[in-house]
């Protein structure tokens, strides 16, 4: 069939222009039927929808097939009946159709009869002061190198309201503690928590004959904040869609640049600031500024505990031969652990201390994934921009150079600062950028960073008493 614009030219070339059919025909170099066709034809809007017809529509086989099929629906599947056995039954009542009619007519039925169950889904109420929470995996950038970030979010889809805490991991301590620090955001503690199957809280999943099973540890917790809790099914994740959603809108909007941090708490004061400000917009279905509803919503919430609830998980160590213990998948060296009998290890969401059964503490340190890092690809960024040396200010990894070595290829020559990217490239062959920061003045009078006769170049040493700057590294 032709397109409505290619009909209308037809139409007025012939009514119009006044061109025969085959004028028309070899003009638009169409079959001439298809020309007369829509030159002379009327061109009337047909209903879609026909009316099925044939023995198994018209007559009672059709209705009996259906009743059959719905039968069935309702036992288990080993014991239904085949399309054969079917066929057969109705050759029994004096059935003169084809064995294919039958088939046709199943397959129909079956497309348009889901027999499981409604497929369909069900617009869910959302009433004030309950909340959805569920963690989402991000990047920042801590000291010119990539960290993993746990971002826990908690939406409340009444206001559509979003919270959110950076965390190292996503285990009992990072959980729990996450939650603290979202109550104190919110200003108070929801009234109901929709969670899926996290680990730190769920032990054992939902069944056809039983309720989801909790920790103790977050038993504990909900009981100390008053909030019930509602489990997801498994594999189920439009159950909490507005935080599945709250996080992927997190990630694109302030998260797709891999934000800087000095440390988690720096992240987490600079991430609440930018949910907060994203409170003045609409809410996208009520037209009314999220911040508004969110006012009246957090009118509702729980208020919190005076006393404050300590996270932490306590438990006794193995020591192997060489004075080590396992945490977090990594072995990790206690000075003289081998020489007691029993250990214990106290864990934080961010740090551990081992002690002895007398309280004495025999090592305290952060936790192995805070020391987690991936270095940048620094190579491969150098490279691009020794292709293109004007990019440098404009890029986004711009402002994860060290201070001194950004200063120093930050020149307004072109040449020169493309040579300084050379140099850079040649030494971060055999050296990492922090190497090359931290010993700047040997690593610079070694590979020169350009011409000596530059005169462009400046006693970096009396840069940083001129500007304070001492540190070995920025």
């Amino acid at each position: 069939m032709l397109a409505m614009s290619d009909i209308n030219c037809i139409k007025k070339l012939r009514n119009e222009k006044g061109l025969s059919v085959n004028k028309i025909k070899q003009t638009l170099k169409i079959n001439w039927r298809t020309a007369k066709k829509y030159a002379d034809g009327d061109q009337l809007p047909v209903s879609k929808i026909r009316e099925k017809k044939g023995m198994m529509y018209e007559g009672k086989w059709g209705e009996m097939i259906s009743d059959w099929l719905w039968e069935d629906s309702k036992l288990k599947k080993k014991s239904r009946r085949t399309k054969k056995q079917l066929f057969e039954e109705l050759k029994e009542h004096g059935f003169k159709g084809s064995y294919r009619t039958v088939c046709y007519f199943i397959e129909d039925w079956r497309n348009t009869h889901h027999e499981e169950k409604d497929r369909g889904f069900e617009r869910l109420d959302h009433p004030p002061a309950e909340a959805q929470v569920d963690f989402g995996v991000m990047e920042a950038v801590q000291d010119g190198d990539l960290v993993d970030i746990r971002a826990l979010v908690m939406s409340y889809p009444y206001s559509n309201a979003g919270f959110a805490v950076p965390m190292p991991s996503e285990n009992q301590e990072c959980f729990l503690q996450g939650l603290k620090e979202l109550f104190r955001q919110a200003g108070g503690v929801p009234l109901k928590i929709r969670i899926d199957n996290l680990t730190p809280a769920v032990k054992k999943t939902r069944s056809k004959l039983e309720e989801a099973q909790l920790t103790d540890a977050f038993i504990q917790f909900q009981n100390h904040y008053g909030f019930d809790v509602q489990v997801c099914n498994p594999r189920s994740g439009h159950e909490k869609g507005s935080v599945e959603n709250k996080v992927g809108y997190i990630r694109y909007n302030f998260f797709s640049k891999a934000p800087t941090m000095k440390d988690f708490e720096d992240l987490s004061s600079k991430l609440e600031k930018k949910l907060a400000e994203d409170r003045n917009r609409l809410h996208y279905e009520k037209q009314v500024r999220i911040i508004d509803l969110w006012e009246e919503e957090s009118r509702r919430l729980l208020a919190l505990p005076d006393q404050d609830y300590p996270v932490f998980k306590e438990e006794q160590v193995t020591v192997n031969k060489y004075n080590e213990i396992k945490l977090d998948q990594t072995m990790i060296h206690v000075p003289k652990a081998a020489n007691y009998g029993i250990l214990y290890i106290q864990c934080t969401w961010d740090s551990f201390k081992v002690v002895t059964p007398d309280g004495e503490i025999l090592r305290d340190d952060f936790r192995p994934y805070m020391k987690k890092r991936k270095a940048l690809p620094w190579l491969s960024i150098v490279k691009g921009w020794i292709q293109k040396p004007r990019a440098l200010p404009y890029s986004r990894y711009n402002e994860y150079l060290p201070g001194r070595i950004r200063n120093y290829l930050m020149v307004d020559n072109l040449a020169i600062r493309q040579e300084r990217l050379k140099a850079l490239a040649t030494l971060l062959v055999t050296n990492d950028m922090k190497g090359i920061n931290s010993n700047f003045y040997e690593l610079i009078e070694e590979e020169k960073f350009g011409s000596e006769a530059n005169p462009f170049d400046i006693d970096w040493s009396k840069y940083d008493i001129l500007t304070g700057t001492k540190e070995v590294s920025q």
